[in-house]
């Protein structure tokens, strides 16, 4: 059966029926093995969701971009953006900001998908790059906070870094969507990096992370044969054994001869 993209009617249908699979992907390459592979949902830059042969590779993929916040500017400024990538081809907007500027762009009929427990960029309101919802106060603040957020029109959220427990406890009792990262398997879907999966990540490793193959030594040969290649290229420019007569083109003997002779006249006059 040939697969379809999903439409947020679909997704919804889906609510406490399993998981779906989420990837983050950064080039047309990672998106065109994600929709190979079958990954139901991805999480890509703007610039990439609306460049124009994204939907030539990832035509299936329900793809979810964003901006943060802090870039966004205004209601109308994210309003304008949101309706830009939804031209281009995203399925959904990732808004990091008011629940205000949430139910200003989802009253326009745009998914809009929230984030709560660890959101990086405003990781300073809950006490910095940690777990968020390990107490019994903190953990039912979470579950008002996705209430607020389904009340306010968003169809998702992310929710990241969160105890199992409460994420679990919380997905049942809401008819939001929870994307977990490293939120455990009772949300609706699970949500990881490629270069964390791929292996290409060289910085801090998450808990929630899991490695399946090692790109990163793989470059770092690739990189080493560029060096290698490039430095015996050097080495046969430096003795002459490049180039050699196969990379060259001659000139017929007779005309060679003719051009010579004319330059032999050139020089003597």
């Amino acid at each position: 059966m040939t697969r379809k993209k999903p439409t947020i009617a679909d997704l919804r249908a889906l609510k406490g029926k399993g998981q779906l699979t989420m990837l983050r992907v950064m080039t047309l390459d990672e998106a065109a093995a994600a929709e190979q592979a079958g990954i139901d949902i991805v999480s890509v830059p703007s610039e990439l969701v609306t460049h124009p042969r994204y939907r030539e590779v990832a035509p299936t993929l329900f793809s979810m971009t964003g901006v943060t916040h802090l870039e966004a500017g205004t209601r109308d400024d994210y309003l304008r953006w949101a309706g830009k990538v939804m031209l281009a081809g995203a399925d959904a907007v990732y808004c990091s900001g008011s629940l205000a500027t949430v139910e200003y762009v989802a009253r326009e009929h745009i998914p809009v998908v929230g984030h709560v427990g660890l959101v990086p960029s405003r990781a300073t309101w809950t006490g910095g790059m940690k777990a968020v919802g390990k107490t019994a106060a903190s953990a039912l603040a979470l579950l008002e906070e996705i209430r607020a957020y389904e009340a306010a029109g968003a169809f998702a959220v992310e929710i990241e870094v969160v105890p199992v427990e409460v994420a679990t406890e919380i997905s049942r009792r809401v008819g939001i969507l929870l994307w977990s990262m490293g939120a455990g398997p009772g949300c609706d879907a699970q949500y990881l990096f490629a270069e964390d999966i791929l292996g290409t990540n060289r910085g801090h490793m998450p808990r929630h992370s899991k490695v399946y193959r090692t790109f990163a030594a793989e470059y770092d040969r690739l990189q080493a044969e560029r060096v290698a290649a490039f430095r015996e290229f050097i080495a046969d420019v430096g003795s002459a054994a490049y180039p050699e007569d196969k990379h060259v083109v001659k000139m017929a003997a007779a005309e060679l001869a003719v051009f010579r002779a004319a330059l032999s006249s050139a020089s003597d006059d």
